[in-house]
């Protein structure tokens, strides 16, 4: 187990992406935990899905009447970047904000290089002119690309990306590494695998298949149902970041002299892949049972199986060993648990129920 040597009762915290899914569980799950805590939240609340949705979730924290600073913007804007670190110092910065989905990288690539490489160099230049005790950043499982062993370890090379979504991701490994190096800044890339849960992202399977269902259309299962997927509960990918916040990689100086680089990854998933053919039975059930769904509801109509996709993988594992041996913790919220949240707060949320 590592010892915690950063501090975050009382001090400043930015969060990009604060808008999205995993962002804005972060910061109530801070302010819950946390007294004195002070963060700025910047997102672009872009429309690659239901603005209405990133909306609520910003509403849910602002209701919370905690230290909480909004700031409606983009990190690909240096100028904004730099103006916020030199006006508020935070001491840990939590690097959220990306385009996000890999279909979507096929058709609008553009927008990820701006989000996930200028504005991540954005984020790197500002830490490194205004120095903090720890940056944490998102990564993504989808680094693993079409590699066969599994389940995936960080030892593994990952020089095989399959879309560009992780091309960036594996990216901004390399970046924070060369930064972590010349620069001597602590920080730790996270290699998120697959998040669901209430309020998550509506073009996630989960989500988007609910949708369709309910509206009576047809949803589609890649690879013929032959996928399984590493599906990791958002308040354990909530409870990893916020552990691994309170541990900057230590600073040592090399035999030439230069900083050895104060770098980790990890992953952090749930370990278990799920058969997508049993994860959608498993969600049809908490449907129903949520009243999403009529008891009665012909399911098999509305299903059908299709080839895998350019930028799909057939398999997702996470190997989370070095996340237990450092800070305790292995995610393990089951699939069952987590999908009959959502099924509710689905229902709430969009009044199925009723």
């Amino acid at each position: 187990m590592v010892e915690y040597n950063v501090r975050l009762d009382n001090s400043t915290i930015l969060v990009t992406g604060a808008a999205g899914f995993i962002g804005s569980y972060l910061v109530k799950r801070l302010f819950q935990q946390y007294d004195g805590i002070r963060i700025i939240g910047i997102d672009s609340v872009t429309d690659y899905y239901d603005v209405q949705l990133k909306e609520h979730r910003l509403k849910e924290i602002g209701e919370m009447n905690c230290d909480w600073t909004f700031v409606r913007g983009s990190i690909a804007q240096k100028s904004l970047i730099d103006q916020l670190f030199a006006e508020h110092h935070p001491s840990v910065v939590v690097n959220l904000a990306a385009q996000a989905g890999v279909r979507y990288s096929i058709t609008n690539p553009a927008s990820y290089i701006e989000s996930n490489l200028i504005g991540f160099y954005n984020i790197l230049e500002a830490c490194r002119h205004n120095p903090v005790e720890h940056l944490i950043y998102a990564s993504s499982s989808s680094v693993y690309g079409s590699n066969t062993k599994i389940p995936y370890s960080t030892d593994d090379h990952v020089d095989n990306p399959v879309s560009l979504y992780a091309a960036t991701k594996k990216s901004n490994e390399l970046m924070a590494h060369a930064y972590s190096k010349l620069y001597n800044i602590p920080s730790t890339g996270l290699r998120f695998f697959t998040v669901y849960g209430p309020a998550g992202r509506p073009d996630m399977a989960y989500f988007g298949f609910t949708n369709k269902l309910r509206h009576g259309d047809t949803i589609e299962i890649y690879n013929y149902g032959n996928c399984q997927r590493d599906f990791t509960y958002v308040d354990d990918i909530v409870e990893g970041v916020v552990r691994v916040m309170c541990h900057a990689p230590e600073r040592h100086t090399g035999s030439d002299g230069l900083p050895l680089p104060p770098y980790k990854v990890y992953n952090i998933g749930n370990s278990r892949p799920e058969n997508l053919l049993d994860f959608v039975t498993i969600l049809q059930e908490e449907l129903i049972r949520a009243k999403v769904l009529p008891s009665d509801y012909d399911f098999e109509s509305h299903k059908r199986l299709i080839a895998m996709q350019p930028g799909d993988v057939p398999v997702t594992f996470a190997d989370t060993t070095p996340l237990e041996q450092d800070f305790g913790f292995k995610p393990s919220t089951p699939l069952r648990t987590g999908l009959r949240a959502f099924a509710q707060w689905y229902a709430r949320y969009y009044g199925t129920a009723e």
